[in-house]
């Protein structure tokens, strides 16, 4: 009774909860229930399409399921961050392609069929997703197809499941590459260019002008005494709405206070680094003593002359100017003290290919008797990767059996340091944390002077003092602009500093202006109001910023009195165009002749060959003007015109019809116009969907 009284009062509220739920189901109806628990968890979503919610968890399951793939593609359990971002960015597709593309694929009437997959696969259209693969490369640097038959026949034997998630991760890529292929091609067969369009076509391209010309560009600055009326706003909003439709984003203006050492933090460390320099110079073990003294461990790897000259000119001169167990003093460079001593000096490849056996499972002497068989048969001429196949405990589909490929020192297994200096051909044992291995190496490189440098760092770091002192800067800009926007730039100019301006600052933002990091920064931004201003907010426990919102775009057509002043702009410089052309009409009244126009309004004449309609997009000029030019009369003073750069007054001195774009390139023209539509589709596709992606509230 105790205990189940314990779970009851642990699990109180949530029984509440559900209570709740099971006695509103009495009084509202179904579809209303599920309505309010529907906006309950949607709070968890990393996601909408097509209405419905991508559930925290299920996302979850996805990044799992690629971070899996990343593990046992890579044989590696580290991840940067781009590594991470890129498997959210796969999970995330891979909901995409399930929830919205191919649904509107199959929709369309495609699809792909068992014989289908299987010609993909095995059969004699293999997929593009298995040529890339090189899982499945000969030793040619050629697909091979029967790598793929070994990799399904071992699926059965594979306890681990990993050749099975990994064929499952394949054979969906496969299929859904293969169904926006026939999408695709569906939609190009659709693209049509009958006989009136290749016509057109060919008449717009073969038809050109020669011209002669003046130009009076725009002011950049319209005029300011032109009146705009609220009714013309709200008709040209009401006309072109959809032009400003907008992803969210935010402007803000920031204050940093940078954390910079003192003299007295330089000092200090300076004062460490000199007082442990006659314990280097002496030691023995060098490793442990840096892991003991320097704020940098020691660096096992071998240097080549130059390789270091990126990192430290002055470690790579006196690395390869120097004898075994020679130092370096005390020097600084950026923010750190340093020194340094030559550890060892070796001959080595860059590089080496390495083959093992990785022996595992049993007890330490099992193992070693068996590896001792082994080495005795491998001695004797057996074949390496025969007894691999048969013997080792490593079947990576993505190798020959026994290899683990070229290894370099940075790319390497743990354990594994022998190898650089192993003579080829002959085999070895070593023990790493996955076992027991017999290791063979099949070549390598030539090797070359490499030297091993013991560093020992100091950083000059800010200390508690310095550390308070700009703390307390910010902590007083802070304090003293929390009352809005108004007072955020009121206390910057007592303070004497000045706001850095940034926009359009998007959701989730890892970087923000030029410090990266600054995740904290995009989060408070997306949760306050315009005209707030934050709290201190520390970025790398170097930077203190404090914020002030100063707009706020969401997503979606703003309302018309977010864009009034960027409508305002643009129907006042219409009217100022519209009011240059009658300007200039009055002013050249009924003028025959285009040197007298420029003369009267202080212009030059130019002149151009070979204007077509047909070109408008691919030309330099402005669009308006050449389709005046198309449609104007031989030998006749033409406008003013209203372009979209400036105003034109023109003559069409000739035109001719040719014959060089042939039906060709007619085609050729739609194909690469389609191309472009093509592009658009998958946009266009998750706008009908209402896909909205808010992964980084939590990612």
């Amino acid at each position: 009774m105790a205990v189940l009284e314990n779970i009851r009062v642990k699990m109180g509220i949530f029984i509440s909860v559900l209570i709740g739920i099971a006695l509103l189901s009495f009084v509202i109806d179904a579809d209303t229930l599920r309505s309010a628990v529907s906006m309950f968890s949607s709070k968890y979503d990393v996601g909408e399409m097509n209405g419905n919610g991508v559930s925290y968890q299920d996302f979850q399951k996805k990044v799992d399921y690629y971070t899996k793939l990343q593990q046992m593609m890579t044989n590696s359990t580290s991840m940067d961050e781009q590594t991470q971002e890129m498997i959210y960015q796969s999970a995330w597709q891979e909901i995409l392609n399930d929830e919205v593309m191919i649904p509107h694929i199959l929709k369309a009437g495609v699809d792909v069929g068992d014989e289908e997959m299987f010609d993909l696969t095995q059969g004699s259209q293999i997929s593009n997703v298995l040529l890339r693969e090189q899982t499945f490369m000969g030793e040619n640097g050629a697909f091979d197809k029967s790598r793929v038959v070994q990799l399904i026949k071992a699926i059965p034997q594979d306890n681990s499941g990993n050749l099975a998630l990994y064929w499952d991760y394949l054979e969906k890529n496969i299929k859904n590459d293969q169904m926006y292929s026939k999408y695709i091609s569906m939609l190009s067969k659709s693209n049509v260019l009958n006989t009136v369009q290749m016509r057109r076509s060919i008449e717009e391209n073969n038809v050109t002008a020669d011209v002669s010309f003046i130009m009076q560009p725009y002011s950049l600055v319209a005029d300011s005494t032109l009146k705009v009326t609220s009714a013309e706003i709200k008709k040209y909003y009401d006309i072109h709405k959809s032009q400003f439709e907008q992803k969210a984003s935010r402007d803000i203006e920031y204050v940093v206070f940078s954390v910079v050492p003192s003299q007295r933090d330089k000092d200090l460390a300076k004062e460490a680094i000199d007082k442990v320099m006659p314990e280097f110079a002496a030691a023995t073990n060098l490793k442990s003593f840096l892991l003991k003294n320097s704020d940098k461990a020691f660096d096992a790897k071998y240097y080549k002359a130059g390789e270091l000259k990126s990192v430290s000119p002055v470690l790579d001169s006196f690395a390869f100017n120097g004898k075994l167990s020679d130092l370096l003093p005390v020097y600084m460079e950026g923010e750190t003290y340093k020194a340094a001593r030559i550890a060892d000096i070796k001959s080595l490849p860059d590089s080496v290919y390495v083959q093992h056996i990785l022996l595992a499972g049993s007890s330490a002497d099992t193992l070693g008797t068996l590896a001792d068989s082994l080495m005795n048969v491998i001695s004797k001429g057996a074949d390496f990767a025969e007894l691999a196949t048969k013997y080792s405990a490593d079947k990576n589909p993505n190798m020959a059996p026994g290899d683990l490929g070229w290894m370099t020192q940075t790319m390497t297994i743990p354990g594994f340091d022998t190898c650089f200096v192993a003579a080829p051909g002959k085999a070895f044992k070593l023990k790493s944390n996955y076992g027991l291995h017999i290791v063979k190496i099949k070549e390598r490189t030539a090797p070359q002077k490499k030297v091993q440098l013991a560093v020992l760092t100091k950083e000059i770091v800010s200390g508690k003092e310095t550390y308070q002192s700009f703390y307390s800067q910010a902590n007083e800009f802070a304090s003293k602009a929390q009352d809005g926007y108004e007072q955020f730039t009121k206390t910057a100019k007592e303070m004497n500093i000045t706001p850095v301006p940034a926009t359009g600052i998007i959701e989730g933002a890892k970087t923000v202006a030029t410090y990266k990091n600054a995740r904290e920064i995009s989060r408070w931004i997306y949760g306050a109001k315009k005209g707030d201003v934050s709290q201190i907010i520390s970025v790398d426990n170097r930077y203190f910023f404090v914020i002030a919102l100063t707009a706020v775009r969401e997503e979606g057509i703003p309302k018309i009195e977010e864009v009034t002043p960027q409508i305002t702009d643009i129907l006042r410089q219409e009217k100022s165009m519209e009011k240059l052309v009658a300007d200039t009409k009055a002013k050249l009244g009924n003028i025959t002749n285009l040197e007298d126009a420029a003369a009267k309004l202080g212009l030059a004449v130019s002149k151009q060959t070979g204007i077509s309609f047909g070109s408008m997009g691919s030309q330099t000029f402005d669009p308006k003007f050449i389709g005046a030019v198309s449609g104007a009369e031989v030998n006749k003073i033409t406008g003013p015109v209203q372009g979209s750069v400036g105003m034109y007054i023109f003559n069409v001195d000739a035109r001719q019809t040719g014959s060089f774009f042939t039906e060709n390139d007619a085609k050729q023209k739609s194909m690469q116009y389609f191309s472009y539509q093509i592009q658009q589709v998958p946009a266009i596709i998750e706008k009908e969907a209402k896909v909205k992606d808010n992964r980084a509230k939590f990612f």
